[in-house]
């Protein structure tokens, strides 16, 4: 056999000793490993220049000297075997999830085993260096080759047993090893022999594409942080990644801890690393039009970081107020602008809104802390909100409060530390001392509730119910994120009336009345009487609505029952309403006009009559409660608005009534719902009143015997209708005892000529309507005390005692027992009731600085630190008008340059301190004093906290609560 020099001595293993190959001194042009390569090269060199190849083979049989395994020192062959294939670090030992597992091509190992299986360690079936060249696609990336099969193309060894071989026979020189980890999937253990090829690319690049293998196991925040590396992104540099599906649009990936598996994330696939503008948007946001517009004025726009407005949406100044309350709280926005939310957010939380709320208000806070910015529009952020909250879905208009309060919360959960909540049983005192009860119910909330919100807003306070049958008494601790504080509530009310007199002459009057708000109906007739001189007993009160009676009001009704919106009318009357039978001389009849529209095919029904004017209630004696004298009375009481027909105009209606006579026996509305009366006594039509009168008035109008002589002529006709004014009344049992009401029917024509409606709505203005009920101001601290006072539960929410095994109103007192480093004050101005609702407009004055708690802290207090009881308000949510209607703006202090500004949607503008107590403060910001020492720089100047920006250690007042 021929020799082949040791020049050659990395020939493939496969062709070394083929005589062939050492005869001819050449190799298959098909195969391409890397030592048969060099050995074409030094055969091609060996024919160009034999002497210089005579020195190169020196030189390399030296190095391959050192290069080759000396088989004298490898271990025994028995030895090989058992390390390699047996015992823990043998390739037949289980897999391991996380550790290392090395690909070895299957000749070569199939060689090695022949080699220590013939017990000849001398043997021509040495196998050499280990070769894995066969299973690399090329030599310059070292992709392995698709479709490779274990046990065919390659066997699996684990990282000892690899390295045994290496340390015995070497590697290939140049070839990298071949390590793959092994990963769990579904409970299944699998060495990842190809791993997944995602194409990294920049946003503003996609044709520079980076290939990168990552396991399955690994997680998105690390194909993150490997695009960053590629694409040299500065720490400071916000970025996030999209992938790009099989339809060709774009996925968000929001969790970062999220593994390329349960991403599914495959091979191939285009990753898109996008970098956030230094005005704080994303160049892939889809920006509304206005905000297109804005961009382009701010392109070169360089302001106050934080002074930024917010576009109004359509009703959205609620949520811009609470918005801007928000962003000035400074801990919380250093939080954001510091991507400490990056890490804490959490997608899984079944409480949560999967992190989009969280990183909608992060987009949100970085351009407006850009500086970038004269206003934003938060068209994203207001969507976000509705598909979460679907109360605030469209653009009615909100309370700021109640916004707030779903955002805190919404954030809470997002960016909950706490990943799986436990169970937790709360418990009662039991007679336990409060400082271990405190400390019980603070640390069983941290169980399940830990992140910043909680960090920043929530507080403590001690709750004790008192039975008031058995004396029971039930204390609990429970966290607050704000404080409802109510406002002191005066005892009267201001209620607007119409008062209409009995003579026809004097107009109807507008009168304001200070009334009490637990008063009685007959209160407000006490009241009205001082301004009118009018006896109460000759008034009626009635709630107008649509031109007709909503209600007549007994003397007896609540006050309450009256709401500010109503429109009550007071008629001065000679008698009160009683039973037509009643002794009373005069009787009082509920009035409507109505006027007769042109017929459209409703058979003339009560449909083509439709009601005007303000309705009446008139006293009529009993001896003229005819149709006559109704119709004789009813002209006085209108007498001011309504002209009576001239003796021409009386001609003239002489000369129609007999054409008319003979075309209609009734000159009034037909309804089919009244009683017909018996047909051979029937009025004249010159009557001008209909035959159809119910029994029940027929007591007091008597039959329907009309004189045959004629009358002279009629305005209007006179028609008995249900208490709605829509129908003739029936005679069901429900309406026989009923009050008869009474319509006046007009037609067009003589109600155009006789009736002047400019005059029937006039009215005066009582000396009292400029009557203004002045109200004091009130402490801040007022409310807080009011807070804390004891009350008795009310019927709709009574307390089950467990000692007497029932419901009890019982009496409830709330304290203070811990604060949060922001304190957030709602003012409760609204007010509702079953049968109200109002706005307190009272004047709150709250302090600016050194709003001091220590007063109302229960807590045994720390003497040494004054500064964890005193406050410094930050921001105020402000409310203007009334319920139905109103606008919302902010006061706030800048946390860098410590200048407060206004905010009214879009418009921002400096303020003094002076210009921020009003009546119009709704929600107030406060932070504690220790807390803003802590946020100053040493300079003394507003900058960034001094610890690390993403802890956020709670602080020694909620620690410390022993």
């Amino acid at each position: 056999m021929a020799v082949v020099p040791r020049l050659f001595g990395g020939l493939c293993f496969r062709f070394r000793d083929n005589p062939e190959v050492a005869v001819e001194g050449r190799l298959p042009i098909s195969h391409s490993c890397v030592g048969c390569r060099r050995e074409r090269t030094a055969m091609a060199t060996v024919a160009a220049n034999p002497a210089a190849a005579t020195a190169a083979a020196a030189a390399a049989a030296a190095g391959a000297e050192d290069r080759e395994p000396k088989r004298e020192e490898l271990p025994g062959l028995d030895n090989q075997w058992r390390q390699i294939e047996n015992g823990e670090s043998g390739r037949e030992r289980p897999l391991r999830a996380g550790e290392s597992w090395f690909l070895v091509e299957k000749h070569w190992y199939k060689q090695w085993e022949a080699y220590v299986q013939g017990g000849d360690q001398d043997s021509g079936t040495f196998p050499g260096c280990i070769n894995n060249a066969v299973l690399f696609e090329d030599e310059i990336n070292w992709r392995l080759k698709e479709g490779l099969v274990e046990g065919e193309d390659y066997v699996l060894l684990p990282a000892a047993a690899w390295h045994y071989l290496v340390s015995w026979y070497g590697l290939e020189d140049g070839q990298p090893p071949i390590e793959r980890k092994v990963i769990e999937l579904s409970n299944i253990r699998k060495v990842e022999v190809y791993p997944v090829e995602l194409l990294l690319v920049r946003h503003n690049d996609l044709r520079t594409s980076h290939a990168v293998q990552f396991s399955n196991t690994d997680s998105v925040g690390l194909v993150l942080r490997t695009a960053r590396e590629r694409f040299l992104v500065e720490p400071q540099e916000d970025t996030r990644l999209w992938a790009k599906n099989s339809e060709g649009s774009l996925d968000r990936l929001y969790d970062t801890h999220l593994t390329v598996f349960d991403s599914a994330l495959e091979t191939g696939q285009l990753i898109i690393m996008e970098t956030r503008k230094k005005d704080g948007t994303w160049p892939s946001a889809q920006l509304h039009v206005m905000n297109k517009k804005i961009s382009e004025e701010d392109e070169d726009f360089r302001g106050q970081p934080g002074i930024c407005g917010l576009t109004n949406l359509g009703n959205t100044c609620f949520m811009n107020s609470a918005l801007q309350c928000l962003s000035n709280v400074p801990q919380l926005t250093e939080y954001f602008l510091n991507n400490c939310y990056l890490e804490e957010l959490n997608f899984r939380n079944p409480l949560g809104m999967k992190g989009e709320i969280a990183e909608a208000y992060a987009d949100l806070v970085k351009q407006a802390w850009s500086g970038h910015h004269r206003s934003i529009v938060p068209h994203v952020f207001k969507n976000k909100v509705g598909h979460f909250a679907s109360q605030f879905l469209g653009y009615q208009q909100h309370d700021s409060q109640e916004l707030l309060s779903f955002l805190l919360d919404g954030l809470h959960e997002d960016l909950n530390r706490v990943k799986k909540k436990e169970y937790v049983e709360l418990c009662d005192a039991a007679g336990r001392p409060d400082q271990e009860v405190a400390q019980e119910a603070w640390q069983n909330h941290k169980r399940r509730n830990d992140s910043v919100i909680v960090d920043t807003f929530h507080g403590l306070f001690k709750s004790t119910l008192v039975c008031p049958d058995c004396g029971n008494v039930s204390v609990t601790f429970d966290p607050f994120c704000y404080l409802s504080v109510p406002l002191p509530i005066s005892h009267k009310r201001v209620l607007e009336v119409f008062f209409i007199p009995m003579d026809p002459r004097r107009k109807p009057e507008q009168h304001r009345l200070v009334v009490p708000k637990k008063g009685k109906i007959s209160d407000l007739c006490v009241a009205l009487s001082k301004h009118t001189g009018i006896s109460p007993e000759r008034m009626m009160v009635a709630d107008v609505f649509s031109h007709r009676f909503y209600k007549l009001y007994q003397l007896e009704e609540p006050l309450s029952s009256i709401l500010d919106r109503d429109d009550i009318f007071v008629y001065e009357v000679s008698g009160r309403i009683e039973a037509i039978e009643g002794s009373r001389e005069d009787i009082v009849v509920p009035v409507y006009l109505r006027e007769r529209t042109p017929a459209r095919d409703y058979n003339n029904s009560y449909y083509g009559l439709m009601l005007f004017g303000h309705p009446l209630l008139v006293s009529v004696p009993r001896d003229r409660f005819t149709w006559e004298g109704l119709y004789n009375v009813l002209m006085y009481r209108l007498s001011r608005y309504v002209t009576k027909p001239s003796s021409d105009d009386e001609d003239d209606g002489d000369e129609k009534e007999d054409d008319e006579e003979d075309k209609d026996d009734v000159p009034g509305p037909s309804t089919g719902g009244s009683l017909r009366e018996p047909e051979p006594e029937q009025p004249g039509p010159s009557s001008g009143v209909t035959n159809r009168c119910p029994f029940l008035l027929d007591n007091c109008l008597g039959t329907s015997q009309w004189p045959p002589r004629r009358r002279r002529k009629q305005l209007f006709t006179l028609q008995t209708v249900n208490s709605n004014g829509t129908s003739d009344r029936t005679t069901s049992p429900e309406e026989v005892h009923a009050q008869p009401y009474i319509a006046i029917d007009w037609e067009p024509e003589m109600k155009k000529r006789y009736y002047d409606e400019a005059e029937a709505e006039g009215y005066v203005k009582h000396d009292c309507v400029g009557y203004v009920m002045k109200k004091a101001p009130v402490r801040l601290q007022e409310c807080i005390e009011l807070f804390t006072t004891v009350e008795t539960l009310e019927k709709e929410n009574p307390w089950f005692c467990p000692s007497c095994k029932q419901h009890q109103l019982a009496t409830k007192k709330l304290d203070l027992w811990m604060l949060p480093e922001i304190l957030i004050i709602h003012l409760k101005r609204f007010s509702y009731t079953k049968f109200s609702r109002e706005k307190l407009d009272t004047l709150v004055e709250f302090p600016i600085r050194d709003l001091d708690f220590s007063e109302f802290v229960i807590k045994p207090q720390n003497e040494s630190n004054p500064e964890l009881y005193k406050y410094d308000l930050i921001a105020v949510s402000n409310h203007y008008g009334g319920m139905r209607d109103g606008h919302y703006t902010t006061f706030a202090c800048n946390k860098d340059s410590g200048q407060w500004h206004y905010f009214d949607d879009n418009s921002v503008s400096p303020v003094n301190e002076n210009q921020i107590e009003s009546k119009a403060a709704y929600v107030l910001f406060y932070q504690r004093q220790d807390v803003a020492q802590r946020l100053l720089s040493p300079d003394g100047s507003s900058g960034a906290p001094a610890s690390p920006a993403c802890s956020s250690p709670p602080s020694s007042e909620f620690m410390d609560v022993n």
